[in-house]
């Protein structure tokens, strides 16, 4: 992607977990009710307790499900990462501005969690905001390459990108 053409995936890499979510939700707040954003971000309310919460209604998804003590079985609730999916889906088809997708990690690289939503956004040719851990690069720009640009966890870095992708539609 050149300055011409922006990326309309941003990637946003550098930082922890918490801090990029929360860089997340500081963007969508400064674009305000103008621009349409669909999409999830990850919180934690209660330690060790993450959800997804929707940026379209607040609604929120639980990450994890409760197995049990002593139990070695995966804890990601998928059902309601697939049930956030959903919800992604249909705000993206009813019409939106930005995709705001808190990850892509284990569950999209196996082509289940958010993947749907993720290939949603692309094929809606709607711009994409999410995150990447580097062990899931491979499955990641087999996925999205050459479409997207990594950015720093900077408020700035995210707002030049949004900047771009507005300056080439105008």
């Amino acid at each position: 992607m050149t300055l011409d053409q922006p990326a309309p995936i941003a990637v946003v890499r550098g930082a922890p977990t918490p801090q990029i979510q929360a860089l997340f939700a500081t963007f969508v707040a400064r674009l305000g009710t103008p621009v349409r954003v669909v999409g999830v971000v990850e919180e934690e309310p209660v330690p060790g307790r993450a959800q997804l919460r929707s940026l379209t209604d607040g609604r929120r998804f639980e990450v994890f499900q409760e197995l049990g003590r002593g139990s070695s079985a995966c804890s990601v609730d998928a059902g309601s990462v697939v049930s956030a999916c959903e919800a992604v889906r249909g705000g993206i088809a009813a019409g939106c501005d930005l995709v705001v997708l808190s990850k892509f990690g284990r569950l999209e690289a196996e082509r289940s969690g958010l993947s749907d939503a993720f290939a949603a956004g692309l094929a809606g040719g709607v711009p994409i905001l999410t995150s990447v851990a580097p062990k899931f690069d491979p499955a990641w720009s087999a996925f999205a390459a050459p479409l997207f640009v990594m950015l720093p966890p900077r408020l700035e870095a995210v707002e030049a990108w949004w900047r771009g992708l507005n300056r080439q539609a105008a």
